[in-house]
């Protein structure tokens, strides 16, 4: 047997994962999006974006993920690299320490922070125990933010995490050997490097914020409407997959965009989690 037959017969399972589990649940989106209930073609369920309640849901999940990316590359960039720094020889076990409660389900860790978080809730006891204000950010666009980012924070940490570890000591040695101060070592050598860390970053967690649905049914009650909430009650409520799915469609493109830009700066992978 020919090499090439060879690899062709060990990628047929994942040819195959590919086709069932990608290509055609993307079909039956696209195929719903773009038809009506009798199979007409038409684009009203796309251009429903447009009426003021989905328009609403979309900008406010905008915003959110824009400020949850934010708040993890602001937390996740000094801890990366700390990890770097200071990790040398015993690094993989400092990250496998960070990412080991990413092993528990996604769900139980939100529904954790749900309880910790309500107005009787754990963290609420022992404020009033202790004297202090009680804090009331369950059921609120904060609770949304506070989830998207324990949630993915990681995958921020992560990208920077290996794109700092690639950088060679050398560069930043001969840096402040021609008399670089720290900050600026750190904006013109350690910054730029690892531009496509922090686009992949940016990109893992913009992406499933948007989406997400759980998040802020859990912690915003159902009361706060993403458009993850929208689609999803669409499809689970209504039942209307044809609008369901033209409303994803519309995410599609975002998450489309993103990946464009990530690998635009990130040609070589070099801020990928392996």
């Amino acid at each position: 047997m020919s090499k090439n037959k060879t690899k062709l017969m060990l990628g047929l399972p994942y040819y195959f994962w590919s086709a069932a589990f990608v290509i055609l649940p993307l079909f039956m989106v696209v195929y719903y999006g773009i038809t009506d209930k009798n199979g007409a073609l038409t684009f009203n369920n796309i251009a429903s974006i447009a009426k003021p309640e989905h328009i609403k849901s979309l900008w406010l999940a905008i915003e959110l993920s824009i400020v949850s990316t934010v708040i993890c590359f602001l937390m996740a960039y000094p801890l990366a690299m700390i990890l770097v720094k200071y990790g040398k020889g015993r690094s993989s076990v400092l990250v496998m320490l960070f990412i080991l409660p990413m092993w528990m389900n996604f769900l139980l860790r939100t529904m954790a922070w749900q309880t910790l978080l309500e107005n009787n809730g754990v963290i609420n006891a022992i404020l009033g125990f202790l004297r202090l204000p009680l804090i009331h950010i369950i059921n609120t666009p904060g609770a949304i933010v506070f989830g998207m980012v324990y949630n993915f924070l990681p995958f921020m940490v992560l990208p920077l995490y290996n794109s700092l570890a690639k950088i060679d000591e050398n560069v930043i040695n001969a840096a402040r050997d021609l008399g670089a101060n720290n900050v600026q070592t750190f904006f013109k050598i350690t910054l730029p490097l690892t531009i496509p860390g922090i686009m992949s970053g940016i990109t893992m967690v913009f992406v499933p914020a948007l989406t997400t649905f759980v998040i802020s049914n859990l912690l915003g009650g159902a009361k706060i409407l993403l458009i993850g909430n929208v689609i999803e009650q669409e499809f689970s409520q209504t039942n209307n997959w044809h609008l369901g799915s033209g409303l994803s469609l519309v995410l599609m493109i975002f998450i489309v965009i993103s990946m464009i830009i990530s690998a635009i700066f990130d040609k070589d992978g070099e801020g990928s989690l392996l």
